[in-house]
């Protein structure tokens, strides 16, 4: 069974070389990434473009959307220096793209730029709807904005998962909240789609229903959800909460092998996989 997986970040050449360049966070020293928030090993080889088709064709996975990973913390490097890293990404994606004979679909860095069938902007992007309105207002004519965590320090003593599970579920939970709240009501025909379902984000529905809103007024067509880094039992709350038809196939890879969303969609059987993996994927990219 094949589609489309709509979250995954692969790294083109020049990318890691800027990296590599850096002095300051973020950079890459050998096979070492030092971000906010930590340092992470990184095996270069997963963002070689034939490697990666290679990974699509074992997963079953026709096309990848792929974005440059927020969590990289470039909202803490100045102006100039961001745009230099987020420039050397872009135009280098665009290139493995074209390399990849349609197998790629890149998402722009922020904002609108051609080539790329949308954008992707960091969790906290959602908390000044103001500030986001001209990428949104560009996004009603085509393409979709694609919400990701960002980086975030440790707690103290904190175990090295702790950024991951503890930090990112809860920007994106806010970043979800944020949507409903301000965005939803102006930009109706925008197509979001949250990564790591926004959080567990079904589950504050509940919550929010204590205080009187009707959860029937948070359910939208073009809000969606990616299954990346969640199982059976998250997916199981999300299909009950929002229906099969809000989730998107995401992966994280190479972050998260895909083998881990592959196999928590197929115990839901056949149905369901081909809805989330197949059906409901075309709209993104239309």
């Amino acid at each position: 069974m094949a589609g489309i997986d709509v979250h995954q970040h692969l790294w083109p050449p020049a990318f890691v070389e800027a990296l590599r360049a850096r002095t300051e966070l973020p950079r890459l020293e050998g096979s070492t990434l030092h971000v906010r928030g930590g340092t992470y090993p990184v095996d270069l080889r997963d963002h070689d473009l034939d490697t990666r088709l290679a990974l699509l064709d074992r997963s079953g996975i026709d096309v990848a959307v792929v974005s440059l990973q927020t969590t990289l913390g470039l909202e803490l490097v100045d102006v100039e220096q961001r745009s230099a890293l987020e420039r050397a990404w872009e135009d280098g994606i665009l290139e493995l793209a074209d390399s990849a004979r349609g197998r790629l679909v890149p998402l722009s860095a922020g904002r609108p730029r051609s080539g790329f069938q949308g954008v992707a902007v960091g969790a906290d992007a959602l908390g000044d709807l103001e500030a986001l309105a001209p990428t949104l207002d560009a996004l009603r004519v085509t393409g979709l904005l694609f919400v990701h965590p960002v980086a975030a320090d440790p707690m103290p003593g904190a175990p090295p998962w702790w950024p991951s599970v503890a930090e990112y579920t809860a920007q994106m939970q806010r970043a979800y909240l944020s949507w409903l709240a301000a965005g939803q009501e102006r930009w109706p025909d925008v197509t979001v789609v949250f990564a790591i379902l926004a959080g567990g984000a079904p589950i504050q529905l509940e919550r929010l229903a204590s205080r009187g809103v009707d959860v029937r007024s948070t359910l939208h067509s073009n809000v969606l959800f990616d299954t990346a880094s969640y199982g059976r039992r998250a997916l199981e709350l999300c299909i009950e909460t929002f229906g099969v038809e809000q989730l998107v196939f995401g992966t994280d890879a190479p972050v998260v092998d895909p083998g881990h969303a592959i196999g928590a969609l197929r115990g839901f059987g056949d149905s369901v996989e081909r809805l989330v993996r197949q059906d409901t994927q075309p709209r993104l990219l239309a």
